[in-house]
């Protein structure tokens, strides 16, 4: 079994063979208690900015800080119970301030990209119950081909961008090309989504052990913090 989330590896579910093991609805309530983290920093950073605050350290600790928090529970999933709502947390930082910048210069932005983000989630999850999206070894292969292929581009970007003061041709463009690139790169990460699912259904199916309903559900958060800022990111294109 493979997820085209990257924190979410073939052995991730191994059944612990003792103990109590992960259930489904334990891991919806712990996506849903991260979920929570991740709003309480997101508002505090908003209400932040409003006030005048100058939020981009705030940003900054958030972005670096969750990616440090997010490898650290990659390796060792073990400590996702502590690791898990701390990641969420610090997202909510750099997705806070990322959506009140936006929304100074976009007003509604914010609404429409949480509403479609949600919108998304929920028509795949529906989809995914109902069978009517079977993930099969082609459709996995696909994705998470396409998934590591977005990556090896944002990573290309950021080297040109930091020491060459380069960008990659269209990536940020608001022509048809750019919007055409921001459609694809929302589309796979929504189908990043239908991979977790399964990939979860599978822990549970597998007996895996108890604290990776915390793991399941910080894979979970990180593609969605993914998805909510790729469809940020090309309703400011279609703004502009």
């Amino acid at each position: 079994m493979r997820s085209g989330n990257p924190v979410l590896k073939n052995d991730t579910f191994n059944p612990s063979g003792h103990g109590e093991t992960m259930t489904l609805g334990g891991t919806i309530a712990k996506i849903a208690l991260l979920f929570l983290f991740l709003l309480g920093t997101a508002a505090y950073t908003w209400y932040q900015y409003a006030q005048g605050v100058n939020v981009t350290m705030m940003m900054t600790i958030g972005a670096i800080g969750g990616l440090i928090i997010a490898l650290i529970t990659i390796f060792i999933p073990k400590a996702a119970p502590i690791t898990a709502p701390i990641y969420a947390a610090l997202e909510g930082f750099l997705i806070g301030g990322l959506s009140a910048f936006l929304e100074s210069s976009y007003s509604g932005i914010v609404i429409q990209a949480v509403s479609l983000t949600l919108a998304v989630m929920g028509a795949l999850l529906f989809l995914y119950a109902a069978r009517i999206i079977k993930v099969t070894k082609n459709f996995r292969l696909m994705v998470v081909s396409a998934t590591l292929g977005i990556f090896i581009v944002y990573l290309v970007h950021l080297i040109l961008n930091l020491f060459f003061g380069m960008q990659v041709p269209y990536l940020h463009d608001s022509g048809p090309i750019g919007i055409g690139i921001s459609l694809f790169i929302v589309a796979i990460a929504a189908l990043n989504l239908v991979l977790d699912f399964d990939f979860i259904e599978a822990g549970v199916n597998n007996g895996a052990p108890k604290h990776m309903e915390w793991y399941g559900a910080f894979g979970l958060i990180v593609t969605l913090v993914w998805l909510y800022i790729e469809i940020l990111r090309l309703l400011q294109k279609l703004r502009r």
